[in-house]
């Protein structure tokens, strides 16, 4: 990208100073720079999987057998756990995409049907079915929604299936697969404004559609929605609730009996459950939950259980209120399955365990997955931190715990998903996503972490997790996926106080990457939306909760990874253009296209003088004085879940992914 005069001046005058690019000639991102190739001093030592468990994202109750769909696992997987004997008994592998977040039961309760995630538009099947009296036999791609990912999938009484989902920058459609035909049909967008679709149910008449922004959020994108969808005459017609619109998504729909029970995702408020008469729609109630989720829907006629944020709930039907289900078992973390049979919920949890609860007496049978037959194989991983005994490797609601002295690995519980991480005087700080705030994990103390700080449950991403040790503060930066922009959190780990600083870039930029020099905190703004600047560089001082100065850097994306080494500020786009930034005089003396190894998101961190940057396929070094790039291993290509990662520790060493391999790397610059 050229930088325009008219940018170049504007970006001058920001601020009341000198905040020009003093590359302002030279193009971002150019023609491709090519790394050095690397001198045999480096070593490169495997430490084995990084995390291995049975990682899960739905489940339902088919008979008297729990059918799970896999998480982050390769191949893409599905298995089925037999409820009296406690054991898996069959396994069937999908083969694309990178998990299974939807399941469904046609009413005979032969076929199974499983909706996939995919990273990017793969152009294959997303849709399956498994024949659930001959498991032995794999299950058959029979159909593909051009929405990405299929989120949710309802079958109607007749067999006919509806599935929604979404695709980044396009609105949701429903759409229904004929098992008599074998067609895949778009049956319409009944929200041109909503980001993601996540709900849906069917009747022989209407089905259900639920919407909202989830993902994405802020700006034009809308809340809740719900429509329901005449089968006959093919339309849609808006029936959400007024008290449900303020919330930014429909989580859950489900037609038990007589009645359409809804379910939003909490934002700023909390997560609301509506009953509605299915006979007259008008008809309905609204109950506020306790906290942000409520999702996961079953009866037993009396009362609807559903997954909250602090486990089960039911809702009394005849005098509307929510209790929680007490019981002697342990926390259950995110609930990805739940049904009710015979006085009994079967809890799907993702901690990678079936936990059948006795609602009567209050007891818990729990059974691991992995000891009940299911393949425990490694997952893809999220945020890395190190220290000079162990390295910790965030997954989904697990943390592995790898000793340096010993190589033995160790699963920690948390729940959610920990994206990036820090360790100091031994002690680990996360990041936690969904909106789990800060947890913390001391291995002297503490048999699993806990958390430490909450923080808006609206700023629910965090991205960036570094150390100020000139103010001896914790900075995060974080996004909010349902609201737009992002915030800066702070948290001193010596006195136990927090801060946050909403929209510290703007009300679009999100603060995707953190970095931090003689108390100033630099934050790299990211724009997901369409509208708006995007990649905004602001000196934050974050005691005092200003701004110091900001200025417009001129990319087409956002930034992804900072860095500081000496008077110079390192950064990397999302799609490869790198930049180094004169601190003390404000101004931009160096840009590069790294297209060619860096070619999407990309992490950075500083260690024997030297800057380092990983990307999905390479980890290279930088030189701190001519900036020049010299890659130290080419196709490393990690097994990232959400972008990659590096860390160093106290001798220098780094660590990051190669496959689904946790590395150590000496290099010696």
């Amino acid at each position: 990208m050229q930088h325009s005069p008219s940018m170049d001046r504007r970006q001058l005058l920001r601020a009341g100073g000198a905040l020009g690019l003093g590359a302002a000639t030279a193009p971002l991102l150019g023609a491709p720079a090519q790394a050095a190739p690397s001198r045999p001093r480096t070593t490169v030592t495997d430490l084995g999987p990084a995390i291995e468990q049975f990682a899960l994202m739905s489940g339902i109750l088919v008979g008297d057998t729990v059918c799970i769909g896999s998480r982050n696992l390769t191949p893409t997987r599905l298995i089925a756990f037999h409820l009296p004997t406690r054991k898996v008994v069959a396994r069937t592998d999908l083969g694309t995409g990178h998990s299974v977040q939807a399941l469904a039961a046609d009413p005979s309760g032969r076929y199974l049907y499983a909706g996939v995630l995919t990273k990017a538009d793969e152009g294959r099947p997303n849709l399956f079915r498994w024949d659930l009296t001959t498991p032995d036999r794999p299950a058959v791609a029979v159909g593909r929604t051009e929405d990405r990912d299929i989120r949710e999938l309802a079958v109607a009484p007749d067999g006919t299936v509806y599935a929604v989902g979404g695709i980044p920058g396009k609105a949701p459609a429903l759409w229904m697969y004929d098992p008599g035909t074998g067609a895949v049909t778009k049956l319409g967008i009944p929200d041109p404004n909503a980001t993601l679709a996540r709900a849906v149910a069917a009747t022989d008449t209407t089905v259900f559609f639920g919407a909202g922004s989830v993902l994405s959020g802020g700006g034009e994108a809308s809340r809740a929605s719900l429509y329901a969808y005449d089968r006959a005459e093919g339309t849609f017609t808006d029936i959400t609730p007024p008290e449900l619109q303020r919330d930014p998504s429909l989580r859950e729909l489900a037609v038990l009996g007589d009645r359409l029970v809804v379910s939003t995702s909490g934002s700023t408020e909390a997560a609301k459950l509506a009953v509605m008469d299915l006979a007259d729609l008008s008809s309905y109630t609204v109950t506020p939950t306790r906290g942000k989720v409520a999702k996961t829907l079953t009866t037993d006629g009396e009362r609807i259980y559903f997954a909250g944020d602090a486990g089960l709930h039911a809702y009394t039907m005849a005098t509307r209120t929510i209790t929680p289900v007490a019981f002697d078992g342990p926390e259950l973390g995110e609930i990805w399955g739940l049904d009710h049979t015979g006085g009994t919920l079967a809890v799907v949890s993702g901690y990678g365990f079936v936990a059948e609860v006795d609602i009567a007496a209050g007891t818990s049978t729990v059974t691991d997955l992995g000891s009940a037959g299911a393949s425990v194989d490694p997952q893809t991983v999220m945020g890395i931190a190190a220290d000079r005994r162990y390295v910790y490797v965030g997954g989904n609601n697990v943390i592995a715990r790898h000793d340096l002295r010993t190589g033995k690995v160790v699963n920690l519980r948390a729940p959610g998903e920990a994206k990036d991480a820090e360790v100091l005087n031994g002690v680990l700080y996360t990041g936690q996503y969904s909106g789990q705030g800060m947890w913390t994990y001391d291995p002297a103390e503490d048999e699993q972490p806990r958390q430490l700080a909450s923080f808006p449950s609206e700023q629910n991403r965090p991205l960036d997790v570094c150390y100020d040790p000139v103010n001896r503060l914790l900075l995060v930066g974080a996004q909010s996926d349902t609201e737009g922009g992002g915030s800066l959190w702070t948290y001193s780990p010596r006195k136990g106080r927090k801060a946050v600083f909403v929209d510290p870039v703007d009300e679009n930029q999100l603060v995707r990457a953190v970095a931090t020099r003689d108390g100033i905190a630099y934050l790299g703004g990211d724009n997901p939306t369409a509208q708006g600047p995007r990649g905004t560089l602001v000196a934050f001082d974050p005691v005092a909760g200003r701004e110091v100065w900001r200025t417009d850097l001129p990319l087409s994306t956002g930034v992804a990874a900072l860095a500081v080494q000496g008077r110079h500020l390192f950064g990397l786009t999302r799609r490869g253009g790198f930049f180094v930034v004169d601190l003390p005089a404000r101004q931009v003396v160096h840009t590069a296209d790294l297209r060619g190894i860096c070619p999407g998101f990309a992490a950075m961190v500083t260690g024997r003088g030297a800057v380092y940057g990983v990307s999905d396929t390479t980890l290279f070094r930088i030189h701190p004085k001519t900036f020049a790039v010299t890659t130290v291993v080419p196709e490393i290509n990690g097994a990232w879940y959400s972008g990659p990662h590096v860390t160093v520790d106290a001798r220098g060493r780094l660590y990051t992914m190669r496959g689904h391999h946790l590395v150590r790397v000496e290099d010696r610059p």
